[in-house]
């Protein structure tokens, strides 16, 4: 029987789910993170079907060299940049993807903004540890700016939720246009003014060739020191370096994250020690309507896959390759 094996899952929660018994594989699991190629290809080498989640575990061209009976590569979402898409092609390699839920990580960042604002970590430790009552003042975002950097679906429903609660939302993103920000109730800025004039500045943009280090050290000045910083989407959006040297500088007031450059996150990481960052481990599509959904199409396009077909295949046009 064709094997499977699913790498990172995390929760053990793969094979709860979806029905793997339509996929006609011999499915394994493994819920531990392999640091190394080694570690990886110990795991692997034997199956013919191999599932990745996200951008845990890169695949270069030259690692999928090493993995002769590796046949249909696929990966949770539509995107991969862990992946080397040709490479993999030249290979003889079948890479398919899934749809992804917005939704998930729109709730995530206001949980991260929340948890900011009103210092809901900080109060909740030393509620717990030493019963200490009241020990911050709160913000408030009524009547503050919510920058939207990017405004696709993602975006327009965090800025929904601003506006729900009296804030004023602004956008910018490369190819947005005024006209997809004026039919939401959302004013179209110069990134200047994304940058300068948010008290939120929430990046909801794709990683591509254009977003990579976007907001870098050149923003941060720009920013309010009073600003807060939220990142749901990539980590390479962000030049994590000058974000480090802004938070640490006091040159924005906090930041909000949940996407890193190296993930997992290092433990020496200054993002796990810095007071004014809120941190949580890439977390924002994890949640059971985005599992189901990408576990029940993986079962879908590996029964396709065993019957000649493909479907969702991924297009190495529209994904960013950071597998090296």
């Amino acid at each position: 029987m064709t094997r499977c094996a699913i790498l990172d899952d995390y929760q053990n929660a793969a094979l709860t789910m979806a029905d793997w018994s339509q996929a006609g594989v011999e499915v394994t699991s493994y819920n531990e993170h392999f640091a190394t190629e080694d570690e990886v290809r110990r795991a692997i080498e034997g199956f013919e079907v191999v599932v990745a989640m996200r951008e845990r575990t890169p695949f270069a061209k030259a690692f999928l060299a090493t993995l002769p009976k590796l046949k249909l590569l696929q990966t949770t979402g539509p995107r991969n940049p862990s992946i080397d898409l040709r490479g993999a092609e030249e290979l003889g390699i079948t890479c398919c993807g899934t749809d992804a839920l917005p939704y998930p990580t729109a709730e995530l960042t206001w949980a991260l903004i929340f948890g900011l604002i009103k210092h809901i970590p900080h109060e909740h430790a030393n509620l717990r540890a030493n019963g200490h009552w009241q020990t911050r003042v709160g913000l408030d975002l009524h009547g503050r700016t919510l920058g939207l950097l990017g405004l696709g679906t993602l975006g327009a429903q965090v800025a929904r939720v601003g506006q729900a609660l009296g804030m004023k939302a602004i956008a910018w993103s490369n190819n947005l246009k005024p006209e997809r920000c004026a039919s939401l109730g959302v004013e179209y800025v110069s990134k200047d003014r994304l940058v300068s004039e948010s008290d939120i500045l929430s990046i909801h943009t794709q990683l591509s060739r254009r977003t990579e280090g976007l907001i870098d050290r050149t923003e941060f000045a720009r920013m309010k020191r009073s600003a807060f910083l939220i990142n749901t989407s990539r980590g390479f959006i962000v030049r994590e370096a000058a974000l480090v040297e802004a938070l640490e500088r006091g040159l924005i007031a906090g930041a909000g994250l949940d996407a890193y450059e190296i993930e997992p996150l290092p433990a020496e990481h200054p993002f796990r020690r810095l007071p004014n960052v809120l941190a949580t481990p890439h977390m924002g599509y994890v949640s059971g309507d985005n599992y189901r959904l990408w576990y029940g199409q993986i079962v879908e396009n590996i029964a396709a896959w065993k019957q000649g077909k493909v479907l969702r295949r991924m297009d190495p046009a529209r994904n960013v390759d950071r597998s090296q």
